[in-house]
């Protein structure tokens, strides 16, 4: 399936912005335009699947990488001590920032690569982080999902910690579940099979054991697919045959690794020695259980960043919830909190709609609600139409996509976003008999299609014995060579007619010709050899190159992705909100999730609704109450409002674990980098290291500076490395302004680490003082 292209991530150059401003209630008309190794349990063989197609190169220095970052995402980026909360609004560059934020970190010196661990919530997102790690020139840091990360650390500890090998993981728990069932003498149709299921893992990743699940249940809210005491029944019956199995699942691998790590401090403390830094995306989504890891993984210490934003919560039924976001600051009172709000991604027209939605919006997570600010110049107005049932509906999505295709718009820029997976075979059948080719998002995984794996054998034959192979001798390059190879698959230069099987199987092998193309842009010279390493790479994170065809896709499913034209059907009541949605609650989640659909539009946005459900039904239906006050000709409806944040930096006072006093209410304390010189804020990374603005007037020590340049150059030389990788210019000159006379001194210079302290700090201050070094005497 495809991954959408990192577009909407950030300014490609440095904006004409505001400057970053504190955390303060302000007045803004929504949609404001601005103007414009080894395999150990730390490391894998996975290694980063390029999340793109534009193979950016890598920056030559620490600095570099911060270019082109607005003032927040700098903000974010140069944040690199202490626990930090970023609130990231849809579009606003959050991966952007925080790929930064680690890769400066680690070109500074600042970070050790292997001593940082990025968590996420899904394959293709952890496969997109590494990507862009790996092209900012930050390679060996750990990008991986929750899941991944905590059973790679079970898989090395478990010999140790209980012995023997680690019980056999199950990829579907349905089986298991329908088993228990039949143990219970309990029938389950199909879909209640998949409730209880759902019950299952809801239970477990909430820590409830199934004694507690009536109670837990009830205490929830849940709507049970079943008397709640016939789940506890099965809860537990499916526990036993687990155990009889010697069997585990993947809610057991993050609690047998919390159990390890609360039960063997040993273990606990080579975890925490392991990993100093953490790194947390999608925080609004994590569960209790991944809440307690997280924690266990962090000890006393508080070298944490979390990425969230409490609007995009749509997964509360899972168990997850922002209640961690929102009460950051409460558990850590001196962190820095970032505002991102400049939305990159969608015009202001779909920016004002979304900011609507949410201004209505009632609860918690409406109170810290981001207003967000379009960065891009204007275009079309929302669309909103009403058909006289649901095949009209289609059939009229379906002819205005087949206008757009016939206008130029690529098939894969466009997505169909629907509430319910049910709602796809409508929209499936009229794309079909319009001519449209179309994909689903949520069915097979792309790398395993048949055809692509064939395709895959196929490649890595003829990059080991192409030589030999008579079909790639008119072939001077890689895309001909895949061209070439693929042919022999079934692709063909032009695709073939209609739709269906046919179809769909040249779509993907045209996914891999335009990937090729791509890569060898990017990397000349790249061999076939090098493209099967790729896909390699690119299979295990099941990261997909993008498949030429409409995207059609659930709501949920289609969270962290983005297109020119969405087209969101189905907006009435019933739908959206949902049936089965009854409390405040279950309804402010259900505007979320079409909060979140509006957001994945970056031009074009499409609403539709049908009166009734089939041809010449009664038409009661009517549109959601969600666009009550922004469609044409209808009434606002009564909302709250409440104060919206506005993007700016909010900083704590950092007091590290060791030195930190008993716990207790600690007064929050707010420090700006102010100008030496002239007494100005400083927001600019190389201004903050030299503490004063780059034209106020320097003190420098001109022949020490020159000295630091030699001796660094020697450095380098000696390590093999490049002289950015010892020191950068601004941390030379920052040391021969401030000509530190110890140890102590030469550690408070931004760029100066724990570890650079250690192998050059006797160097650098035998330097400024005056002392000659002799070559090849630095430590280490």
């Amino acid at each position: 399936m495809p991954a959408a292209p990192a577009r909407g991530d950030g300014p490609p150059h440095p904006p004409h912005v505001m400057p970053a401003a504190l955390i303060r209630p302000r007045g803004r008309p929504c949609g404001q335009r601005a103007h414009p190794s080894p395999a150990t349990w730390q490391h894998g063989h996975v290694t980063a699947a390029t999340h793109s197609t534009l193979f950016p190169h890598v920056p030559d220095s620490a600095d570099a990488v911060l270019e082109g970052l607005d003032p927040e995402q700098r903000a974010v980026a140069t944040a690199l001590h202490g626990p930090v909360c970023v609130l990231a609004g849809a579009g606003t560059g959050k991966t952007r920032a925080i790929t930064h934020r680690i890769a400066y970190g680690v070109r500074a010196g600042i970070l050790q690569p292997s001593s940082v661990l990025a968590v996420t919530f899904t394959n293709r997102a952890a496969g997109e982080m590494r990507g862009r790690l790996r092209q900012l020139g930050a390679v060996g840091v750990q990008a991986r999902t929750f899941h991944s990360a905590a059973l790679r650390q079970l898989q090395y500890f478990w010999p140790k910690a209980i012995g023997g090998s680690l019980p056999r993981l199950v990829d579907r728990k349905v089986q298991l579940v329908a088993d228990a069932a039949a143990a219970c003498r309990i029938r389950l149709d199909r879909g209640e099979l998949r409730d209880v299921t759902a019950e299952i893992e809801w239970s477990k990743v909430t820590q409830t054991v199934p004694a507690d699940y009536v109670a837990a249940a009830a205490k929830a809210g849940r709507e049970a697919p079943r008397d709640p005491a016939e789940i506890a029944q099965l809860y537990s019956a499916y526990e036993d045959l687990k155990r009889e199995r010697a069997v585990i699942d993947f809610e057991d691998v993050l609690l047998l690794t919390v159990a390890v790590l609360q039960d063997r401090q040993d273990i606990a403390e080579q975890v925490r020695a392991q990993y100093q830094h953490f790194v947390v995306d999608e925080y609004q989504d994590v569960s209790p259980l991944q809440q307690r890891l997280l924690e266990l993984w962090l000890g006393d210490r508080e070298n944490l960043c979390v990425v969230g934003d409490a609007s995009q919560t749509i997964y509360s039924f899972t168990g997850a919830t922002p209640d961690h976001l929102l009460d950051f600051r409460n558990r850590h009172p001196g962190a820095t909190v970032v505002k991102l709000v400049r939305d990159y991604r969608s015009t202001p027209q779909v920016v004002h709609l979304a900011n609507g939605l949410l201004a209505q919006a009632r609860g918690r997570a409406a109170d810290h609600r981001l207003e967000l600010v379009s960065q891009r110049a204007a275009g079309p107005e929302p669309v909103f139409t009403e058909y006289p049932d649901e095949p009209a509906e289609a059939e009229g999505a379906a002819r205005r996509i087949r206008e757009l295709l016939d206008a130029g718009v690529q098939a894969a820029e466009i997505a169909v976003l629907f509430r319910t997976n049910a709602q796809s075979e409508t929209y499936e059948q009229a794309l079909a008999d319009a001519g449209v080719p179309y994909q689903l998002r949520g069915a097979e995984r792309f790398f395993d299609r048949p055809e692509v794996r064939k395709a895959g054998v196929a490649l890595r034959g003829a990059a080991r014995f192409g030589g030999n192979d008579a079909l790639l001798d008119d072939a001077p390059d890689l895309p001909s060579q895949v061209r070439a190879v693929l042919s022999g698959e079934g692709w063909t230069p032009e695709p073939p007619a209609g739709s269906g099987a046919v179809r769909e199987r040249w779509e993907s092998l045209a996914a891999l010709v335009h990937l090729a193309q791509d890569f060898a842009a990017a990397r000349p010279g790249a061999t076939l050899a090098d493209l099967v390493a790729e896909l390699d790479e690119r299979a295990g994170a099941q990261h997909a190159p993008t498949v030429q065809g409409v995207t059609l896709a659930s709501l949920h499913s289609a969270k962290g992705l983005e297109w020119d034209v969405v087209f969101l059907v189905g907006v009435a009541e019933g739908m959206m909100p949902i049936t089965y949605a009854k409390t405040d609650e279950q309804i402010e989640e259900e505007r979320r999730l079409l909060y979140v659909g509006v957001t994945r539009a970056r031009e074009r946005l499409h609403l539709s609704w049908a009166l009734s459900r089939s041809p010449g039904g009664r038409p009661n239906r009517r549109p959601s109450r969600f666009l009550d006050g922004l469609r044409p000709g209808s009434n606002a409806a009564a909302g709250r409002g409440g104060a919206a944040g506005t993007g700016g930096v909010e900083r704590g006072t950092y007091i590290p674990a060791a030195t930190a006093g008993p716990p207790g209410p600690r007064r929050r304390q707010r420090s700006v980098a102010r100008c030496r010189v002239c007494g100005r804020t400083l927001t600019d990374a190389g201004e903050m290291k030299l503490m004063r603005c780059e034209d106020c007037p320097s003190d420098m020590d001109e022949g020490l500076y020159e000295r630091l340049r030699e001796w660094r150059a020697d450095q380098a030389q000696r390590s093999g490395q490049p002289a950015f990788c010892v020191f950068t210019d601004k941390t030379l000159m920052a040391i021969a302004e401030t000509v530190p006379d110890d140890e102590h001194g030469l550690a408070r210079i931004p760029g100066v680490g724990m570890r650079k302290l250690g192998r050059y700090g006797a160097d650098v201050l035998a330097i400024c003082a005056g002392r000659d070094v002799v070559a090849g005497e630095g430590r280490g």
